[in-house]
């Protein structure tokens, strides 16, 4: 395998191998994806772009009865997700997951093909790439697939999403406050009743990133929630409340 590094997340309650000079490296965005999945879920996650599979198996840790199903497009960090898996450390989680390498947006009998069934997860998260492809990127081809958004990105994936979750399943999304526009265009007519939470990085400060959570088949009007704030005024720590979603010990959402 290629250079990387084996990191603790949840104060250690699972651990990521991840490439150390190239391609994606989880981090809070991850973390708080995992989080906007309900305390005590029991069924399937879909962690749609994967990558090394922090966030499926962030939800794993918190939700002992879960299970997940890595979906990756890119062949070298499906294999980091693969030696995730195969962890001394991720014993007790690693049996709960497996990794798919297919594209998220892949369609009809080519996505069955992958094996990512209809109505086969209770619930599916993503962290796609958001950045504008305008945006300078990195030269890192691998990272750049991680980080540089498409053109009709989010229909695309939350469309492969609207397939594999089942009806009254749940979807979960992160990404800058600029893609909500076509977010909520890409979730219209197939997940409703959608919550929206801001995060900020201090108080005051404009928000950094959003996370919606929604339901599939449901119709109810969009929630606008408290927002989280990562850090005080001053210093690093982070808030108790950003603390508790970050490691694990707590939903994002009240519910």
């Amino acid at each position: 395998m290629t250079p990387h590094t084996v990191d603790a997340f949840h104060r250690g309650r699972f651990y990521l191998v991840q490439p150390a000079d190239r391609g994606h490296r989880a981090g809070l965005d991850a973390m708080l994806l995992a989080a906007a999945v309900p305390d005590g879920l029991a069924g399937r996650v879909a962690d749609l772009g994967a990558g090394a599979g922090a966030a499926g198996l962030a939800v794993l840790a918190r939700c002992p009865n879960a299970e997940a199903m890595l979906v990756e497009r890119e062949a070298d960090m499906a294999a980091f997700a693969c030696a995730t898996l195969k962890l001394a450390e991720n014993a007790s989680l690693g049996g709960r997951a497996n990794v798919i390498t297919a594209d998220v947006t892949l369609r009809g009998k080519a996505r069955l093909a992958a094996g990512l069934a209809d109505n086969c997860c209770d619930f599916a998260i993503m962290n796609p790439p958001y950045n504008d492809a305008a945006d300078r990127s990195s030269p890192d081809e691998l990272r750049k697939a991680a980080h540089v958004m498409t053109d009709g990105l989010f229909e695309e994936w939350v469309r492969t999403a609207a397939a594999v979750v089942r009806p009254r399943g749940g979807l979960a999304i992160i990404a800058r406050p600029a893609t909500l526009g076509a977010i909520l265009a890409a979730i219209e007519s197939r997940f409703g009743s959608a919550e929206l939470m801001a995060i900020h990085p201090r108080p005051g400060k404009a928000a950094i990133r959003i996370v919606l959570r929604a339901w599939r088949g449901q119709r109810g009007a969009l929630s606008i929630l408290p927002p989280l704030t990562l850090h005080g005024e001053t210093g690093n720590a982070f808030t108790p409340e950003a603390d508790g979603a970050i490691n694990g010990e707590r939903s994002l959402f009240p519910r």
